[in-house]
């Protein structure tokens, strides 16, 4: 397909992806505070859980949540989920756009494994099926009726799973698999549990039955699930442009981290919208989350070891010679990959002066992470790194200066 053209359909499908997650986080962080808010008040109709009371837009608005639903069924009712199947649907052909008909760039690394694009894909389809399948067969498992040990495992498989596609897939492509699992499982859990569920529901009563509170305690549950998940899941969508996140040795590590991060700041919210104080504490764990994972994304990348700063520098004249052979086919005013139409983000490294007047983006993509070159197609190896290395600590001296 022609490279602009995927351009395009990339850009138009990632505005949609972006305005329907949106609209998705929006409604499921706006309800998941409804919900906390309600409070018990004299005078509510029987099978009403609470009220709230709200103001926006210069108009006040009176909530009502019934526990299990009305006595009679309404005459008009809006369901919440086409915004849900459309940020999955939209992200699932950005993955096709960039990740797979790019799979020799963005999707496999050979220093990581030495896999056929074709190959790939299909593990990367293989595992998004066969880890919601996991998730789903835990939630409706014995352990799904402990809130706490569900979620322990949960986190565990996860993190095992991030740890496993990070020995497969490039560090960059496992991040966003992994974002992308998490994210099956959110909408899975709104197409298979949740809106099934109050379908079953309406059906009840209509036919004049009293629906099963089964129905919409499952509901509640897979609700707060996706709840928790969709701070870790943002990040790890945008992450393809933080190379000290996806990029270094300790990748995986960084996503365990993440997982918890974005559960404790949530948690901080809902105890505020719940009326249960202000936990404070959760700001002072996120600060040293981030703190550990500033730390470990100073590791460096996999396998290599960091140019020391006490090596002597090299001639400007053997980095020309490594950036030209390993970038400048992608960074030049004339890009001669396939499928790249124009040189990323307009960098451009085919001359001293370029490469000079991009010293430090140099070393934040190709010396301290390796996310430059994608999946390491050039074949730059850990020496050429260590040769950048030694360049920019001493200060990334252009010719001129070496005389």
């Amino acid at each position: 397909m022609d490279a602009v053209v995927v351009a395009w359909a990339e850009m138009t499908v990632r505005w949609l992806h972006v305005v329907a997650g949106i609209a998705w986080i929006g409604s499921s962080f706006y309800f998941i505070a409804l919900d906390l808010s309600l409070r018990r008040r004299d005078g509510l109709p029987d099978g009403v859980q609470g009220e709230a009371w709200q103001v926006h837009g210069g108009g006040f608005y009176n909530m009502v949540k019934y526990l299990v639903a009305p006595a009679r069924m309404p005459d008009e009712v809006t369901w919440f989920k086409w915004e849900a199947y459309t940020t999955w649907l939209s992200g699932f052909a950005l993955l096709v756009l960039v990740y797979y008909l790019g799979a020799e760039l963005f999707l496999v690394d050979r220093t990581v494994m030495a896999l056929d694009p074709n190959a790939a894909i299909a593990l990367s389809l293989g595992a998004l099926l066969a880890g919601w399948l996991i998730y789903e067969a835990l939630c409706r498992s014995p352990l799904g009726r402990n809130a706490t040990a569900l979620s322990l495992v949960g986190y565990v498989f996860l993190v095992a799973a991030t740890w496993g596609l990070t020995q497969v897939f490039s560090g960059r492509a496992a991040f966003v698999q992994i974002g992308a699992l998490i994210g099956t499982m959110m909408v899975a859990n709104v197409f298979v549990v949740i809106i099934p569920n109050q379908k079953k529901t309406v059906a009840a009563l209509l036919a004049g039955e009293k629906p099963d509170p089964a129905l919409g305690a499952q509901a509640k549950q897979r609700s707060v699930h996706n709840n928790y998940l969709t701070l870790p899941v943002i990040l790890l969508m945008v992450s393809n442009h933080y190379p000290l996140l996806f990029a270094t040795k300790y990748n995986w590590v960084i996503v365990a981290v993440l997982l918890t991060l974005g559960p404790v700041i949530r948690h901080f919210f809902n105890a505020r919208h719940a009326g249960k104080g202000s936990p404070w504490w959760t700001w002072g764990v996120a600060a040293a989350g981030l703190a550990l994972i500033g730390w470990l994304s100073a590791a460096g990348p996999r396998d290599e070891v960091l140019g020391s700063g006490a090596s002597p520098a090299p001639e400007f004249a053997a980095v020309e010679e490594i950036v030209i052979s390993r970038c400048s086919m992608c960074h030049g005013d004339y890009a001669a990959w396939d499928g790249i139409p124009a040189a990323p983000k307009g960098v451009k490294l085919d001359t001293p002066e370029r490469i000079r007047a991009h010293a430090q983006m140099i070393g934040l993509n190709a010396v301290r992470s390796s996310a430059m070159p994608p999946g390491n197609v050039t074949d730059i190896r850990p020496e050429e790194r260590a040769v950048l290395a030694a360049w920019l600590a001493a200060g990334a001296p252009g010719p001129e200066q070496q005389r």
